[in-house]
């Protein structure tokens, strides 16, 4: 156990390095990062320095920022297909009520960007009763999310312990009373529960594309199936091994040693192999000339493009075969000529919004009268359209 603030980080050309109470670093194989929400700056930086040595980390220094801040995590998920509940963040006092009916109308959940163990999560009955916490909070410099209120799951969420690439342990948390919250710190009661297999490959896709090989997924149970509440990347052991009878530090020791050869790489730091190579995402869309061909067809390899993965829905291929049928919404990482990918991504198409004001056609002028921007309304006077 080291404690994380008596790191000193040496930075030199060539040669990142650590020391800890002032004396040089033992070598290390992996470390698995236990980050507390009050240090971390400091601590991603000393995570990100163990990755610049080639430590293996259980979780990323991006995967650990990502899941820190509730508002970031839901961007970076909300391009993929994984269930959320509806969530808006505002900052100007009268976009509250707006993006209250935008999420479905009161009663609503108001959370702290960056609160934990249920602490600065509160829930509004009404839309005005809301529209005051935000503006309070907001008063205090906190910036805050506005949240669905998924009803059917009121009080009670599943944690999903995610090690690598399965679920490990999952437990169901019940809040008592009038508290709607259900974490264990706030007085929840637990019950282990076995998931099927839609809420396991929500929780390691979610843990996996936030960059984290070790954390605890929080969903709520909705109609439509999981939702994603919260990503942990320093989820507690005690509750779930109690709960569950199971040795979910063992897991993570065995999944530690077993990937130890194999440290991250951050491609964005590794040069490509020769110049005009590099790594590129190329989307099948609908009505595409790929569509209904295989990998072979669609001639990628003889322009020396390889694919390394397909993404098709919320389903992940690795290392797909040559004769694997490319469908409409098919998406391909690969790496191969740059000049050769660039030409096989479509153009982006804008999406088309409808005008919220109509244009009216410019006034009459009489004859020898020149109109200039003074006699004309200008915006918010009578006469602007």
């Amino acid at each position: 156990m080291l404690d994380t603030l008596k790191f000193a980080i040496d930075l030199q050309s060539g040669d990142p390095d650590l020391f800890f109470r002032s004396r040089h670093l033992s070598s290390y194989d992996a470390i698995l990062p236990r980050i507390g929400a009050s240090i971390t700056y400091f601590g991603t930086a000393v995570v990100r320095q163990f990755e610049q040595m080639d430590v293996f980390c259980a979780n990323s220094s991006s995967g650990i920022a990502n899941s820190r801040d509730k508002l970031r995590s839901l961007q970076i998920l909300s391009r993929h297909s994984i269930g959320m509940p509806p969530t808006v963040f505002v900052r100007e006092r009268r976009d509250v009520l707006p993006a209250i009916e935008r999420v479905g109308g009161a009663p609503v959940i108001i959370k702290l960007i960056e609160g934990t163990q249920g602490i600065g999560v509160l829930l509004a009955e009404t839309a005005e009763s809301a529209e005051s916490i935000v503006e309070l909070l907001q008063s205090q410099k906190q910036s805050v999310l506005i949240q669905k209120f998924v009803a059917e799951s009121k009080g009670r969420d599943i944690r999903a312990f995610v090690v690598g690439d399965r679920v490990v342990a999952a437990m169901r948390r019940v809040a008592q009373g009038q508290e709607f919250r259900s974490n264990v710190h706030r007085g929840g009661q637990t019950e282990p529960v076995t998931l099927d297999e839609q809420y396991c490959e929500t929780a390691i896709r979610a843990a996996q594309i936030l960059g984290l090989g070790v954390a605890g997924v929080d969903l709520l149970e909705g109609k439509d199936g999981p939702q994603v509440m919260e990503v942990n990347s320093s989820p507690g052991l005690e509750g779930i091994e109690q709960c569950t009878q199971l040795d979910v530090a063992g897991v993570i020791i065995d999944y530690i040693a077993a990937q130890v050869d194999f440290p991250e790489i951050d491609l964005r730091q590794r040069p490509t192999v020769s110049r005009g190579y590099g790594v590129a995402e190329i989307h099948v869309p609908e009505g595409s000339d790929f569509v209904g061909k295989t990998i072979s067809e669609s001639g990628m390899r003889d322009k020396d493009i390889n694919a390394l993965t397909m993404y098709r829905g919320s389903s992940v291929i690795p290392n797909p075969r040559a004769d694997r049928t490319l469908e409409s919404g098919d998406r391909l990482l690969c790496f191969g000529r740059l000049e050769a990918m660039r030409a096989m991504i479509p153009e982006k198409t804008r999406r088309k919004r409808r005008p919220k004001v109509q244009e009216l056609p410019d006034p009459p002028v009489a004859d020898g009268w020149k109109a200039d921007e003074d006699s004309m309304p200008h915006p918010g006077e009578q006469g602007d359209s």
